[in-house]
């Protein structure tokens, strides 16, 4: 059930369910599988699994675990599918709202931990993420090569007008 109908795939851990720590196996149906594809505009999706462990850490959590997926990317050169194939191991460090400063300023290359909203740890949502960090983002069959296609040659607005002439001139 995806209890989130904008996201793909969703399976929730309340913080509250963790104790010592938790490990939870997520394989998505088809039906997830489906919407996974759409989402990260993927040819198909035969597989995909993660195991996510979320244990207490000196301040918060850390969710770890592995992605493996066997899919088919489209080929941004010649739309062909293309076979890949994700083996990955993650890392995320993870806080409460309450746990956090609103002084702390985030910037891009900022590994600041994620922050849990109520109470409620998405880990289909991270297993999604994890997979699609782990796609190439720009896929490309080998030797597909992009040719750059001929400029039209500029046409100069006197010979348009000669050509009108010429016509004009044919018609007397």
């Amino acid at each position: 059930m995806n209890p989130d109908h904008r996201l793909p795939y969703s399976e929730v851990l309340r913080v509250n369910e963790i104790g010592a720590g938790v490990t939870r196996r997520l394989v998505p149906d088809e039906a997830a599988r489906t919407r996974i594809v759409k989402a990260l505009d993927l040819a198909s999706l035969t597989r995909l699994e993660s195991e996510i462990t979320v244990a207490p850490a000196h301040i918060g959590w850390t969710l770890s675990g592995w992605v493996r997926a066997e899919a088919e990317q489209v080929c941004g050169i010649t739309l062909e599918p293309l076979p890949t194939t994700v083996n990955e191991r993650f890392s995320v460090a993870l806080v409460e709202e309450a746990d956090v400063s609103p002084e702390v300023e985030v910037t891009l290359e900022d590994d600041s931990p994620d922050v849990i909203e109520e109470g409620r740890i998405d880990l289909g949502q991270y297993a999604v993420e994890q997979f699609a960090l782990a796609l190439d983002p720009f896929p490309r069959k080998p030797g597909a090569e992009f040719v750059q296609p001929e400029e039209p040659a500029e046409i100069s607005p006197f010979a348009v007008l000669k050509q009108l002439r010429a016509a004009q001139d044919g018609k007397s």
